[in-house]
């Protein structure tokens, strides 16, 4: 058994240890994050890029001018009217695949979107991310894509901007303009084709404005990977367990086919034992114990009572032949009875085969067994049971 325990503590180990690995890089592959500039520039045409661009109603190039040289950042600049209405300025990132066309991007999977934003002088600006709706939406027509929305503030300095993507709201305007129930504020951001970046009716107005959007990154988490994890690691844990019940059921087994084959010996001894000795103060302890050891009553000072020897003798001839003490003796040859007896009788009870050979407390009998054989007597007998039963050494061969 001390083999089979040996191995169970490696493969335990090893699962551990391959769980622990798991864990790092399914848990790392989990968090999500993108950064959306610079721009890949060729590679695959079926890849996703974002590129610059800008908006500018009533259409005036000056009104809002980008900056061609920056390639990881979003530079532009805008000098908003004094007067009349509020322009819609802004500057963009615009989705496109591998060939330049516009494309749909799904970032559901996506949480927050963060960036920092320098402005000069100090700015409200407002983000936005235009969705793609099947129903109201007109290919290119960005008045009808779901604006869904909010603000932020920047500086000179420039200010760390951190937005949840998943509390947007799409404002008044656009319901009444595309006449949709203004209740339908849900929305999903798998089909994204555009993200704003643009003034608002506190933007600076008649004077020149310097805005810098930089470290533009998308960050999320992709569950996926935790659901990979915990059925990986389930299934690692079921097999060990699988593997581990039959294992040591098999070791089990062995093991009490070896307790059954050193035990035989002891019953043809206990046996012999009641032929006389030579050696009379020999023989009438060897007899004595061996046809008295289901009495509960039997002890050392019974011994020595009945055989008329001392406590010293008793002791050394146990010792010199059996190299066992008193009890310990009693207690095997109790034990190996109770072996043979759970595994040819059984509609005897444990309880039963218990007080048979001499113990008056069952819960004892079952703790003294468990320490000799490894198993609670009731799976004493359950493995007994799936194998042959040993030989009898005092058996003689049959003839020829």
């Amino acid at each position: 058994m001390q083999e089979f325990y040996k191995k169970a503590l490696y493969a335990f180990v090893l699962i551990v240890l391959a769980d622990a690995l798991l864990a790092i890089v399914l848990v790392d592959r989990s968090y999500l994050s993108q950064s959306l500039l610079p721009a890949q520039e060729g590679g695959d045409e079926r890849a996703m890029q974002w590129r610059p661009g800008f908006t500018s109603t009533p259409w005036d190039a000056r009104t809002i001018r980008l900056d061609p040289k920056a390639k990881d950042k979003l530079s532009f600049d805008m000098n908003l009217p004094a007067d009349g209405p509020d322009p819609n300025a802004s500057a963009d990132l615009l989705a496109r695949d591998g060939k330049g066309r516009p494309a749909l991007v799904d970032l559901s999977r996506y949480s927050t979107v963060s960036f920092v934003a320098k402005c000069a002088p100090a700015n409200s600006l407002v983000f936005v991310t235009s969705i793609f709706d099947e129903h109201v939406s007109q290919a290119g027509n960005y008045l009808t894509y779901p604006p869904a929305s909010t603000y932020f503030s920047c500086n000179e300095q420039g200010v760390p901007v951190t937005l949840d993507l998943t509390r947007l709201t799409i404002p008044q305007w656009w319901f009444d303009t595309v006449h949709r129930d203004l209740s339908r504020q849900d929305y999903t951001l798998d089909r994204v084709e555009r993200l704003v970046f643009g003034a608002t009716a506190q933007s600076p107005r008649g004077a020149p404005t310097h805005v810098e959007i930089s470290w533009i990154t998308l960050r999320g988490r992709d569950y996926r990977y935790l659901a990979w994890l915990a059925g990986l690691v389930a299934a690692g844990w079921i097999g060990f367990g699988a593997w581990f019940f039959r294992a040591h059921a098999r070791a089990m087994l062995a093991s009490v086919d070896t307790q059954l084959k050193k035990d035989l010996p002891l019953v043809a001894y206990r046996q012999l034992t009641l032929e006389p000795y030579r050696d009379k103060e020999k023989a009438a302890v060897l007899k004595f114990i061996a046809t008295n050891y289901t009495d509960p009553e039997l002890d050392l000072e019974g011994v020595v009572a009945a055989t008329g020897t001392n406590r010293t003798k008793v002791n050394d001839v146990l010792k010199s032949e059996l190299g066992m003490t008193f009890t310990s003796y009693l207690n095997k040859l109790r034990l190996t009875e109770a072996a043979r007896l759970l595994t040819e009788k059984d509609g005897t009870t444990v309880a039963e085969i218990a007080y048979s050979v001499g113990y008056a407390n069952v819960s004892y009998f079952n703790k003294l067994f468990k320490e000799e054989y490894g198993c609670t007597p009731k799976a004493f007998r359950t493995l007994a049971d799936q194998q042959d039963p040993p030989a009898d050494p005092l058996q003689e061969p049959a003839a020829p």
